[in-house]
């Protein structure tokens, strides 16, 4: 049954937007039809993430009933399916964030997962966007007041009755001013999907606009997204057992159609 995912960090600049586009590439490498939303309107990055920050019909759209959900959405040459926010100031206006329900449920139609990068904070878009999903991720850095937010964040989800899938735990690097994994465990008491370590392979997909997952498949990243991804499909995950090696064979550059 398909399902839609509110991808939240409760706190910006912590990889929420790298973690959804490498989730959504690793779920349609393993044969998964993926559709990712920028739920983020005021400042969208999904598009600029991978090349193409400007398009002609955009989520905004859909939500001023001004376009139909199918125009919005884009297709990634690997099969991986966008839908942008707009990058317009004059889009931003007037739109009805309640529609977010309504646009879910219609994705859910037509594909297999639909993952929302939600904005920063707990405003209203993330509101909206946890209202309409079925399930939340929670992205969060190995420090104190990043998870501290996702605490926020997880509270939020449990008032809204929306079940928490887990956490993908990003840049981490192992070092003592890092918090540990057991205790950030015990803090939030949620399952650990992924640990994602800090990887200059990062940095380098994003200058180039690529998933990292595409971009560098043999680097710590893309190994930590593929074992996230198959937690989220509910595999029994062998670390040993994931190989990403092929995937620039299998999916090539990075284009739009």
């Amino acid at each position: 049954m398909a399902k839609v995912y509110a991808i939240i960090s409760g706190k910006g600049g912590v990889g929420k937007t790298t973690s959804t586009i490498n989730l959504g590439a690793s779920l349609n490498f393993l044969g998964e039809d993926v559709i990712i939303v920028d739920g983020n309107l005021t400042t969208p990055n999904i598009g600029i993430h991978l090349g193409a920050p400007i398009v002609p019909v955009t989520l905004n759209h859909v939500l001023n009933n001004q376009a139909k959900i199918e125009d919005a959405i884009y297709e990634h040459e690997t099969g991986t399916k966008i839908m942008p926010a707009s990058l317009a100031l004059t889009d931003i206006k007037k739109i009805n964030t309640q529609k977010f329900s309504e646009i879910s449920k219609k994705l859910k139609k037509i594909t297999n997962h639909v993952l929302i990068d939600c904005a920063a904070g707990l405003g209203e878009e993330v509101y909206s966007s946890i209202k309409a999903c079925d399930e939340v991720i929670i992205i969060a850095n190995p420090e104190m007041s990043s998870v501290t937010d996702a605490l926020k964040t997880i509270k939020l989800a449990e008032e809204m009755n929306k079940p928490v899938k887990g956490m993908i735990i990003t840049r981490y690097r192992g070092k003592k001013t890092d918090m540990s994994i057991p205790n950030i465990k015990e803090m939030l008491e949620i399952p650990v999907l992924g640990i994602i370590p800090e990887d200059e392979a990062v940095k380098e997909s994003q200058l180039i606009k690529n998933p990292v997952i595409i971009s560098h498949p043999k680097s710590k990243a893309s190994r930590g997204y593929m074992i996230a991804s198959r937690k989220m499909l509910g595999h029994n995950v062998n670390p040993e057992q994931i190989k990403v090696g092929f995937f620039t064979v299998l999916f090539g550059g990075l284009g739009f159609r």
